[in-house]
């Protein structure tokens, strides 16, 4: 824009290292380096040495094109024929390596996470975990690598990233006593009670079988079939039809380690915690109108927003806490049974206590040798860090590994770059497919002495992993439960009371959806039967929009008070990495006051003109209002020479409609606005909100002397999220 020096990074999405040329470059030279935001897993060996080697030294080198085995090539565009147009010959070495390399290039994508995005990052350990467990990583002052994977439950790798689901999210902690995963949800809790169920659920929540639709989707026949016949999957919906089911970024959600785990002290004493991360930005979400343009628009929003916003700087931050809780026989806390993951413990009765800190300051280098390789596993502990006898967990103790056999080739996955641990490894385990470790000795076996007696055994002062002398009660063997797993609806109950009202109107909104997707009224009806359980308002407040009876509840409703730790809703949080939107008039007006006071609190600002210019970012053919937080009017833009339907069928073609400024701006403004978001217009750009109807008087509406005091308004507003009072609820808060 003139008045200011573009500066190429201020805006992240560059997708290379270096601007590229207009021309093909002919010169032969050594591949760029990563982006100074990018990073490859650490450079250690097979068995967790580390090399010292650069990352280069593990990455494509050399300036020629070359065969696998190195050998320089000079043509890449043409088979090996018997003359220009004689048949292709079977000797085309180059040819068959890479057409077979190609066919092989994808693995089986997992059954369920298909869909994710990782980053890496560090985490500081504040020490104040050191009194309940011996774990390494946790002591004060640690500092340990990790690498993070976000990822939707149920579509495929090619769904889109805001459709309504549960979402992963799994921790790779690289420490100094091997690999401790903690592989966990954005919601506390899960459809099931035991592992044994994991395929029904899934199998209900994917696709139906005979047309593979919908895809990504909860709203269908099959899940809420199963969730209304399993009311123990009660709390865990209810949350999905929520807020939570909708993030607004991975790095605007928490995370849950969802089971009961148990500590262990250097003394040996336990104590039972709950892992949870909490965003350092809040949790926010998208809205569903909102969500749902998203999916068509960016479909690859989430993975977007996490790499552009470490790209720009604005690291994302989660502390890490634990709930604790005596490790009595019972397993009991205040009533609620520590041992079902389809319970919380709400923080009012067991705070969340911060032990450490978060930061994600470096994206892939490569997705498939990262993101998609990364495997997890519950099993893959450290000294202090034990299971308990959670159903669900110990069942995921055994689906884990085995489903990284399937994907990943064979047993030896624990070797890709990725996965490597950064302590010394010796487990004699040996061969399989794709063995990259050189062993060495001849013995690999307990006890041996051709090689010395190597490797010995290690006792609990020199770092043993002792599982916890937990005493097993003698009991028969049966196929059940505790009679406290039968409670499905007091939690629910609790969720439905702690809610505000516009959380309340969003649930009743999305229940209507999804069971309004549904073909079979019976289903329909029975998801009624479960929300009388929960609330009588929420009940007959979907029962009117389906058309249906309104049930009697089936049990008692309880009485719980709120916890206000389940509100997303009501507290203030940092901006950083916010985007605005800076709507001008012609690409080449200045609003460099706009774009540094931008800069300067945090955030991103993206300038949206009528065409591409210098400094010009989207233009009103590109720009969709899901992309931004907020939005400055620079001005009234007049329609541009593209502005007509033929072009681009966001253009308003109703005669009554037009006006002197591009309708795409007013669909911009008018999407913006009914989604909760921040407006502010100076220099001319009330004339917009004049002609969508909208004034200063509005909630969330802002008019402003100049490009500075717009974006300081905007910034306190954005604290908040959105404008949530700008639409009065129906629903009680």
């Amino acid at each position: 824009m003139s008045g200011t020096a573009h500066q190429r990074n201020d805006i992240p999405g560059a997708p290379g290292a270096e601007p590229p040329t207009v021309e093909e470059p002919t010169s032969p030279r050594e591949p760029l380096p990563p982006k100074p935001d990018q990073s490859g897993p650490a450079t250690v060996s097979p068995t967790g040495q580390p090399t010292g080697a650069d990352q280069a030294d593990v990455a494509q080198r050399g300036g020629y094109l070359t065969t696998a085995q190195g050998a320089r090539l000079y043509d890449t565009d043409h088979s090996l024929k018997a003359g220009p147009r004689g048949p292709v010959l079977l000797q085309d070495h180059h040819l068959r390596e890479k057409i077979t390399h190609f066919d092989h290039e994808r693995i089986p994508e997992r059954v369920v996470h298909a869909r994710g995005a990782a980053a890496h990052g560090v985490f500081e350990s504040y020490g104040t975990a050191a009194r309940i467990t011996r774990a390494a990583f946790l002591a004060e002052g640690a500092r340990t690598p990790v690498f993070v994977r976000f990822s939707t439950v149920l579509g495929s790798r090619g769904s889109a990233d805001t459709v309504r689901d549960t979402r992963g999210f799994a921790t790779k902690f690289y420490t100094d006593e091997g690999v401790f995963d903690l592989v966990g949800n954005n919601i506390p809790v899960f459809f099931i009670q035991d592992a044994i169920k994991f395929p029904d659920v899934i199998h209900a929540g994917k696709p139906h079988p005979d047309r593979e639709i919908p895809q990504a989707q909860s709203a269908h026949d099959t899940f809420w079939d199963f969730v209304t016949l399993h009311t123990e999957a009660t709390f865990h919906t209810l949350w999905n039809m929520s807020d939570r089911g909708i993030p607004r970024s991975f790095r605007m959600m928490e995370g849950f380690g969802v089971h009961t785990f148990r500590l262990v002290d250097a003394e040996g004493a336990t104590t039972l915690v709950k892992f949870h991360w909490k965003p350092r930005l809040g949790v926010h979400s998208l809205v569903w109108e909102e969500a749902q343009i998203t999916s068509g628009v960016d479909p690859d929003f989430h993975r977007r927003d996490l790499a552009d916003a470490i790209e720009a700087g604005a690291h994302p931050q989660w502390e890490l806490g634990v709930q604790t809780f005596p490790d009595n026989e019972e397993q009991m806390f205040e009533g609620i049974d520590l041992l079902d993951p389809t319970k919380i413990v709400p923080e009012e009765l067991a705070p969340v206590q911060p032990v450490g800190l978060l930061t994600l300051d470096a994206n892939p280098s490569n997705y498939f040798a990262e993101t998609e390789q990364v495997a997890f596993h519950v099993g893959n502990l450290v000294p202090g860090i034990d299971v308990t006898n959670d159903a669900l967990m110990q069942g995921r103790l055994f689906s884990y590994i085995d489903t990284q056999i399937t994907r990943l080739g064979g047993p030896n996955f624990p070797q890709l770059p990725i996965n490597r641990t950064h302590a010394p490894v010796n487990d004699m385990l040996r061969d399989g497919m794709h063995q990259t470790a050189v062993h060495r000795g001849v013995a690999p076996y307990r006890p041996n002495s051709l090689d010395g007696g190597c490797p010995f055994l290690a006792g609990a002062g020199t770092g043993a992993y002792i599982e916890a002398p937990v005493e097993v009660p003698a009991a028969r063997k049966v196929r059940d439960a505790a009679a406290s797993f039968d409670d499905h609806y007091s939690q629910a109950r609790l969720f439905w009371r702690s809610m505000s009202a516009p959380e309340r109107e969003h649930i009743a909104a999305a229940y209507t959806f999804e069971l309004g997707k549904c073909y079979e009224n019976a289903i329909k009806e029975r998801g009624l039967k479960v929300l009388a359980n929960i609330d009588g308002e929420l009940c007959r407040t979907v029962a009117a929009e389906l058309g249906l009876p309104v049930p009697e509840p089936t049990v008692e409703l309880a009485d719980p008070d709120p916890s206000p730790a389940l509100s997303q809703i009501g507290k203030q949080w940092p901006v950083d990495g916010r985007v605005v939107g800076i709507v001008v008039t012609d690409p080449a007006q200045d609003v460099s006051e706009a774009r540094q006071a931008v800069l300067a609190a945090g955030m991103v600002p993206l300038v949206i003109a009528p065409t591409g210019g210098e400094g010009v970012q989207r233009t009103f053919a590109t720009a969709r209002s899901i992309e931004y937080d907020a939005l400055v009017l620079a001005g009234a833009p007049q329609p541009a020479a593209d502005g007509y339907g033929a072009r681009d069928a966001k253009v308003s073609d109703d005669a009554e409609a037009v006006t002197d400024i591009d309708s795409r701006v007013l669909l911009l403004v008018t999407e913006a606005f009914r989604h909760g978001k921040a407006i502010a217009a100076y220099g001319g750009g009330d004339a917009v909100l004049e002609a969508v109807g909208f004034t200063s008087a509005d909630a969330g509406v802002v008019g402003a002397a100049g490009g500075g005091d717009a974006v300081e308004q905007l910034v306190g507003l954005l604290r908040g999220h959105r404008v949530w009072d700008r639409f009065p609820p129906a629903l009680g808060g």
